[in-house]
């Protein structure tokens, strides 16, 4: 397919021809939501851990006998009704990694961002090149652009300049081509890619 390609102004100055293969998938809900799903989960430490009654410093001595003292009764000072007591059912380190076939990843990635051109939320630019890493430029060209909402950046390789002109604005992000991620193309209301790193991903996930 022929995708038109912009420049920085917002204006059409060419076509860029892209793979149906890539991005001309079916969108398919089910496995886009399982690989994001796996990748939030993925992102997780799951490295909190609190003391159960078991494991809090102290005796397991009777604090005072059974009745006739106007206390409640009590059989040991570590319990979770005490201060400095053991933790009810007490969260402990976990995995919470889930495994997703390397296959059903990349499908899933072509057919959220062939779902993002269709939607007409898939923008090319021919470059991204910047005079200076200034943040009213960048947001000269989300304005040029058209761009309401949350917008994704992606380049080819790093590029300076840009990340700096974006880091201060609360809509935009940038990533590179090889960093891509199905969960970065649907966390996005548009995905803005240079023709460089349309080229990229076309190579790089192609059957």
């Amino acid at each position: 397919m022929n995708v038109k390609v912009l420049n920085l102004l917002g204006e059409e100055v060419g076509t860029l021809k892209l793979s149906d293969e890539v991005f001309k998938q079916e969108y398919n809900e089910g496995l886009i939501h399982q690989v994001v799903v796996a990748y939030l989960a993925n992102s997780r430490q799951g490295t909190k851990s609190t003391l159960t009654r078991s494991e809090v410093r102290g005796h397991a001595k009777k604090p005072w006998r059974q009745k006739h003292t106007g206390h409640a009764r009590h059989g040991s000072t570590k319990g979770p009704q005490w201060r400095g007591g053991g933790i009810v059912f007490a969260p402990k380190p976990r995995d919470y990694s889930q495994k997703v076939n390397k296959e059903a990843k990349r499908a899933a990635f072509r057919s959220a961002i062939s779902t993002k051109l269709q939607d007409k939320d898939l923008i090319i630019v021919e470059n991204l090149k910047l005079e200076q890493p200034k943040t009213k430029l960048m947001v000269e060209v989300i304005k040029n652009l058209k761009i309401e909402k949350t917008v994704l950046f992606v380049t080819k390789g790093k590029d300076e300049l840009v990340m700096r002109a974006v880091s201060n604005i609360a809509k935009a992000d940038v990533t590179t081509a090889n960093l891509l991620n199905v969960y970065d193309i649907v966390a996005s209301s548009k995905v803005v890619l240079t023709s460089d790193a349309a080229k990229y991903i076309e190579e790089a996930y192609k059957a």
